[in-house]
């Protein structure tokens, strides 16, 4: 019996342990921390989080679908290069989304909304002048995910994240550039005005102009970071 419940245990551990796997190399690999070119070595995985082989397998196989890493068989498992065939791809998906979305909030202005929404910014423009990028950048994540949920579609936040790694690692190469924080705080401010004001075409314009700038620097941080991109 005891060696029944400890086989139990374990495969709860298991199933626990592939969601904490993935989502702590994500964002590694997101924040860039796990470089572009990176070995992960499976036995070296194992033993910093203390789980079976198992769960490190899955873990590495859904960031292999999201394509943040490539898994060569019996051998290694590799951090994939920024592709930015990829990145556009992705931004197309979530412009289109949120485009619908801050129109929808705008037609029906929530003032309780709009304010938790101003909470997001000011927290930036905090973690902006003190240079806290991770945190920065998780103010943003909770900024957008709030408006998916306020218009009635957070599952779409999740499956548009799915898409995203390639984006992500861009604008997180990006993101140290001076005063490109600064930017992204006006531009959220001017969609939360747009919403609060009640202005559809205005809260698209300042949505559209927020996401388009993304890629606009992707050729020169190339240039600068050679070895962070796919050829």
């Amino acid at each position: 019996m005891l060696e029944l419940l400890a086989v139990r245990g374990s495969a709860r551990n298991a199933q626990r342990g592939a969601p904490l796997i993935f989502e702590t190399l994500r964002d590694e690999i997101i924040g860039l921390r796990l470089k572009p070119g990176t070995v992960l070595s499976r036995a070296e995985l194992q033993e910093r989080f203390g789980l079976s082989s198992t769960p490190i397998r899955d873990a590495l196989m859904r960031l292999q679908e999201e394509g943040l890493v490539e898994v060569f068989p019996q051998h290694a498992t590799v951090v994939t290069p920024i592709d930015l065939r990829r990145a556009r791809e992705a931004q197309f998906l979530r412009r289109s989304l949120e485009l619908e979305v801050v129109r929808t909030l705008s037609q029906s202005p929530d003032p309780a909304l709009v304010e938790k929404l101003r909470s997001f910014v000011r927290q930036q423009a905090a973690f902006a002048e003190l240079k806290e990028h991770a945190a920065f950048e998780s103010a943003d994540l909770a900024f957008h995910r709030t408006m998916y949920e306020a218009a009635g579609i957070g599952d779409l936040w999740y499956l548009m994240r799915r898409q995203a790694g390639h984006i992500d690692r861009l604008r997180r190469l990006n993101l140290p550039v001076e005063g490109k924080t600064r930017h992204v705080v006006a531009e959220h401010t001017a969609i939360v005005d747009a919403i609060a004001d009640g202005e559809p075409d205005a809260a698209q314009a300042a949505l559209r102009d927020h996401l388009s700038h993304s890629l606009e620097f992707a050729e020169a941080l190339k240039a600068r970071h050679p070895d962070y991109f796919a050829p």
